[in-house]
């Protein structure tokens, strides 16, 4: 089918548009040749690929696409240019090493061995699959031309008559390429791959999430500035100086959320986000934060189980920021997230990759990958250029195989054919004798690399040996055959052990087991499994167990020692906590005024003491004493989220003080130490609870005092107690 107008008008604008584009990159040799190139075929050569794609125009759009969205690269260009030739064999990898150098050759060839598993996602697990693309591809740069041109597939290919291919196309460029294009940080790729996907595989509910997001926009914004303007006041009283901006979530984001929580797109609480960028310096950024939170969770209902603090430990990525969840007007939930102008800044050029926090697993391999997602962004030389000397050595961490039915397995480098074996079923790999590894006999020990064919030759009579355990890499093999062994171990345990029954039997003898485990201790058996299978593989005899368990007995003498103590006494009463509404304390700089509070329990503060406020999860200030047992670890762990907190002046409340008391049982003390306590003018017994072994005594006692002055004396009252001989605050 020759071209249409629509195609040669196509091809020419794109080719205006690359060269101009690539006006500093290619000389004009170079443009002249690259044009013939692109342009010109063989005869031979057809001018559509085998679904009717037109070849020149696809590998236009996918050079134009990378220039603009990702950088104009020399020899990256010039392999996109030629790669079409080099697919149908018309240009030989050595005509293109001659021409254009041994790096345009090795991508050529890269785009070849990875193109050959093109299609192929589909059957197999995406994450497996993606890692055995990468550890192919062995340069980057390879994986993010593959990106490119998938997403000028995506476009190419809507309305396309052949539909399951379609949705074959779709399903890889969501699983496979949008995944690598989030890691790598190619956030807008990733999106449209994302949402052309859901487009391909699902035209009604993309279409419908469409429509009603522009149907709903004039009410979403609505509400985000009515749910603002409160907030907008409270943190310009704080003294905070900020912006707030919204956004909301991409098509394939939405169609996502429907799934999973199983609503329609009304219930979608976290349909958009606010977000607070605070402008602050640096050493003052995580503090601000926490205080505008705070304000934010006493204006609105917080949930604490959805707030996520990535300011305490930022992501590995570089990710900083501060989420909190709140119940909004209308009983609506609205995520909210604060973060300061540099935070920001960060986040949105990339260098915090979503996927992580959204529940992917972390690996090192994923860690590397954001390694060089900084270098795309964030290098001054070209990020292109300084891939060149980056090879995918960390992906020879691992390797990927195939089982004859296609099954992928993802393995740590240096496995086996027994790792292989192990990770299909501990069955096959407890019985595997060899493989026939891509046609060929393999033994046991063969190393398994990346794209190898493995089908496993088992034998009902082979079992685990010790020895395996030195022959496989993966943990997951090692502990199969660990599993195997023990269970052998427990079966000649458990001979073991009727064996040695049947011999108490016949000499018609019991014996105790506490007495058999110490004889066993004796012995040098940890565990009764290895002491018993010692007895079923004739290490031990069980007529000589038998008899060093009775001469045991005879030698030992048990010598029992009781001593008696003073009866325990635990008197409890039930207190509840001080009301965190009493205008008790000044908490912050500048008196900000209803902010819960309440006393921490492990320090227990009573008016007068020393005090310092940290904010909690929830938004609730807790108030610690300053020489609190905590206090050290909070301050050096949590310091923005530490708030100056001081007395009103309005005592009278009565709170609660823990305090430790020392000495001898003598008779009375408990009824001593109660009657000075309940004489004590505005002072509360709470709970009591006494310990005395061996003569001595230990006691612990909750007080109600109502303020710091009052302590001292009856610390003295108490020490004055016959037998007390220390008495301290705790």
């Amino acid at each position: 089918m020759p071209a249409t107008p629509q195609e040669t008008r196509d091809v020419r604008l794109s080719l205006r548009a690359l060269m101009r584009l690539t006006s500093t990159v290619f000389s004009t040799g170079e443009r002249r040749l690259l044009y013939d190139m692109a342009t010109g075929k063989p005869d031979s050569e057809p001018l559509r690929d085998s679904h009717g794609l037109h070849r020149t125009l696809q590998c236009l759009l996918t050079a134009r696409l990378f220039a603009e969205m990702i950088e104009p690269d020399h020899n990256i260009l010039v392999t996109l240019l030629l790669f079409p030739r080099v697919h149908t064999g018309s240009l030989k990898l050595d005509d293109v090493r001659d021409a254009w150098g041994d790096d345009v050759a090795e991508l050529s060839q890269g785009m070849l061995t990875v193109s050959r598993y093109s299609g192929m996602a589909t059957a197999v697990d995406p994450d497996n699959f993606r890692g055995l693309l990468l550890s192919l591809a062995r340069d980057i740069r390879v994986i993010i031309m593959m990106i490119a041109s998938q997403l000028v597939l995506m476009r190419s290919i809507n309305r396309h008559p052949d539909e399951a291919w379609v949705r074959t196309v779709a399903f890889e460029a969501n699983c496979l390429y949008a995944q690598l294009a989030h890691r790598l940080g190619l956030y807008k790729i990733k999106g449209e791959l994302e949402d052309l996907s859901l487009k391909y595989t699902n035209r009604e509910i993309y279409t419908s999430i469409a429509r009603q997001l522009e149907a709903t926009k004039r009410e979403r914004d609505a509400y985000i500035a009515a749910f603002i303007a409160p907030v907008r006041k409270k943190l310009e009283e704080a003294g905070l100086n900020f912006t707030i901006k919204g956004r909301t979530k991409s098509i394939s984001s939405i169609w996502a959320k429907i799934k999973k929580q199983k609503v329609d797109m009304a219930h979608i609480y976290d349909l958009f986000a606010i977000r607070v960028i605070i402008d602050t310096p640096r050493e003052k950024e995580k503090s601000d934060c926490w205080l505008a939170y705070s304000i934010l969770a006493d204006m609105y209902t917080a949930n604490p189980a959805r707030m996520k603090d990535w300011i305490s430990l930022p992501k590995s990525n570089g990710y900083e920021s501060l989420h909190a969840t709140v119940m909004g007007p209308q009983s609506k939930w609205v995520e909210v997230q604060f973060r300061t102008v540099r935070m920001d800044l960060v986040a949105e050029k990339g260098l915090a990759a979503h996927w992580r926090y959204k529940g992917g697993h972390e690996a090192s391999t994923d860690q590397w990958m954001n390694n060089i997602r900084d270098i795309l962004e964030n290098a001054d030389s070209g990020p292109m250029q300084l891939m060149k000397s980056m090879k995918m050595d960390n992906y020879e961490r691992e390797v990927f195989a195939f089982t004859p039915k296609g099954d992928l397995f993802r393995l740590p480098a240096g496995s086996t054919v027994l790792d292989f074996a192990f990770h299909i079923h501990s069955n096959v790999g407890s019985r595997c004798t060899g493989a026939i590894v891509n046609e060929r006999h393999e033994k046991i020990t063969y190393k398994i690399k990346s794209g190898d064919t493995v089908e496993i030759i088992t034998s009902s009579t082979q079992t685990p040996k010790q020895d395996w355990l030195h022959m496989v890499a993966s943990s997951r093999a090692r502990n199969k055959i660990r599993q195997a062994l023990n269970e052998a171990k427990a079966r000649d345990a458990q001979l073991g052990k009727e064996l040695l029954d049947r011999r108490l039997k016949n000499r018609k003898l019991e014996l105790d087991e506490a007495l058999l485990a110490r004889y066993m201790k004796k012995s040098g058996y940890k565990y009764n499994t290895d002491f018993y299978a010692a007895i079923a593989t004739e290490e031990l005899d069980p007529y000589k167990v038998i008899a060093g368990c009775l001469e045991l007995e005879a030698a030992e003498t048990d010598v029992e020692q009781t001593r008696a103590g003073a009866q325990e006494f635990t008197l409890r009463q039930d207190h509840e906590e001080k009301d965190a509404k009493d205008e008790v304390l000044v908490i912050g700089d500048k008196s900000i005024k209803g902010l819960n509070y309440k006393m921490s329990r492990c320090c227990q503060p009573v008016y007068g003491d020393k005090v310092f406020g940290f904010i909690s999860a929830d938004g609730m200030v807790k108030v610690h004493r300053e020489d609190c047992p905590n206090a050290r670890n909070i301050r050096e762990r949590y310091p923005y989220r530490l708030i100056n907190v001081a007395w009103s002046g309005a005592a009278g409340a009565v709170m609660p003080v823990s305090v430790r008391v020392l000495g001898h049982d003598d008779i009375g003390i408990v009824t001593n130490i109660t009657s000075i306590i309940n004489k004590e003018p505005g002072v509360q017994l709470r709970n009591i609870s006494i310990d005395s072994h061996d003569g001595l005594f230990r006691g612990y006692l909750v007080i109600g005092i109502p303020d710091r002055v009052s302590l001292p004396s009856l610390l003295r009252k108490i020490s004055t107690v016959k037998g007390v001989k220390e008495v301290s605050r705790t």
